[in-house]
């Protein structure tokens, strides 16, 4: 099906106008259509964050950002870097595409599958829990054990992985024989380890080893993506797409895979402070409703000086997305836990506990966790235990944006330091022993940070 879900639009009518929009240079793209369109949208709706707030509590505030972000599509479009051309696209195509996003998306099949609906702010209703680091460099060893650290957790609701970057020793090579053979590899790892923890028929967002649209190709053969898994359907900073994604956008067409949309919007880069960025990243969600075809969307801000999503300012940003779209235009939203700390530290934990936290009282999914911001292997599937157990624990006793707050600061206070400091904690293979279980101290440093959860008021 071609058509744009909802609308009758065909979806090579978008990819056309990337070859006869308006031709801009990279340079005048990031001024003229992302640094001052922002800011004046910014200004004319008179958005602030409240001081040093990790939340919003606001439904109207979060309405305001929705409709300024709408208002910066509209004005800027979206730049296909590959033709070096401007995609414009109408206020009533934009607003139809967010309000024709699916509102249940399942994911996985048989026993195994999984429903993602939209959720609110301050809900009951559990967030769903995605475990896994995408982006993070593997080798194939430690692709197969920590993907199976995470993946027997019964928390979980849907599998990803790091990216497979050699293989039998050699290099991994955007848009080579490399890359086919790596995102194969991942693909049957992935199938022997749901099958190997008995969950064969879980979902995955997959294809992490694919760099171009290449891998992502590949990644339809036998022993490939299944009924219910996802792919990455990414914008790049900002508000920029490339003819490689729009390839893996026409792959998907016609088969039961799902598009996740991915924005990574910089909180300090070119659309400014928390505000600017929390507007840029809902206009790229928005945008890959309408040219990623998205079924979900991925939130994943990136501080940039300490790049990490526990910041007080990337927490805010996610809570502002997930509110300003549960006000507008309701949709899933999975938002992305990557902390500064790397496993085997008590910070690491407090880190997930409090995004995990202010996500899911905003109204989020969980995804994570990408321990060491996401750069190394320094990762377990304890922490992503510990993350889907919180967002679980908090909705299911009902906590409030209000009650979680206190709770978010006094974990911010324990772990603020590493931004400064960094942490980069342990490898896999330090944290986890050969029977594929948490080591003793690892455990107990899970269970002293889980008590102090508790003593906050969190009914794990």
């Amino acid at each position: 099906m071609l058509l744009q879900r909802g609308k009758k639009m065909h979806f090579l009518e978008l990819v056309s106008r990337s070859y006869t929009g308006e031709a801009v240079s990279k340079d005048d793209w990031d001024m003229d259509h992302v640094v001052v369109p922002v800011m004046e949208v910014v200004d004319e709706f008179e958005l602030e964050r409240d001081g040093d707030a990790p939340l919003l509590h606001d439904r109207e505030e979060a309405r305001a950002f929705f409709d300024a972000a709408v208002e910066l599509l509209l004005r800027s479009g979206v730049y296909n870097q590959s033709t070096g051309r401007v995609i414009r696209f109408t206020r009533e195509e934009i607003l139809e595409a967010a309000w024709n996003m699916p509102k249940a998306v399942t994911v996985g099949r048989g026993e195994d599958a999984y429903t993602f609906v939209p959720r609110k702010p301050d809900s009951d209703m559990l967030p769903g829990v995605v475990a896994g680091n995408p982006g993070c460099p593997m080798t194939e060893e430690l692709f197969r054990k920590t993907v199976t650290s995470w993946a027997k957790e019964p928390v979980v609701d849907m599998v990803t992985c790091g990216s497979i970057v050699e293989v039998d020793g050699f290099d991994v090579v955007r848009a080579s024989p490399s890359e086919v053979i790596a995102l194969r590899r991942e693909m049957k790892y992935l199938n022997e380890i749901c099958a190997k923890v008995g969950r064969p028929g879980i979902g995955r967002l997959a294809a992490e080893s694919s760099v171009s649209e290449i891998g992502d190709l590949a990644a339809m053969a036998p022993g490939g993506f299944q009924p219910g898994d996802a792919h990455l359907i990414a914008l790049n900073n900002e508000l920029i797409i490339t003819d490689d994604n729009l390839i893996r956008v026409a792959n998907a067409m016609d088969t039961p895979l799902l598009n996740a949309s991915l924005a990574c919007v910089m909180v300090g880069g070119l659309a400014g402070g928390p505000e600017g960025a929390a507007v840029c990243m809902i206009a790229s969600l928005l945008a890959d409703s309408l040219i990623g075809r998205a079924d979900y969307h991925l939130c994943h801000p990136i501080h940039i000086k300490h790049i990490a999503t526990s910041t007080p300012e990337c927490m805010w940003l996610s809570s502002t997305v997930c509110q300003a779209f549960d006000a507008a235009a309701p949709a899933v939203i999975v938002c992305d836990i990557y902390p500064k700390s790397g496993a085997g530290t008590k910070e690491l934990l407090r880190e997930v506990a409090a995004n995990a936290l202010a996500i899911t009282v905003s109204g989020g999914h969980l995804e994570g966790v990408g321990s060491c911001d996401g750069l190394k292997p320094n990762c377990s599937g304890l922490e992503a235990r510990l993350m889907g157990e919180v967002g679980k624990a908090a909705a299911a006793q009902g906590m409030t944006r209000t009650e979680a707050e206190p709770i978010i600061r006094h974990l911010l206070g324990e772990y603020e330091h590493v931004f400064a400091q960094g942490n980069e904690g342990l490898p896999f293979d330090a944290v986890y022993g050969e029977g594929g279980e948490p080591r003793d101290f690892w455990l107990a440093m899970y269970r002293e940070v889980k008590d102090e959860l508790i003593s906050l008021g969190l009914k794990l």
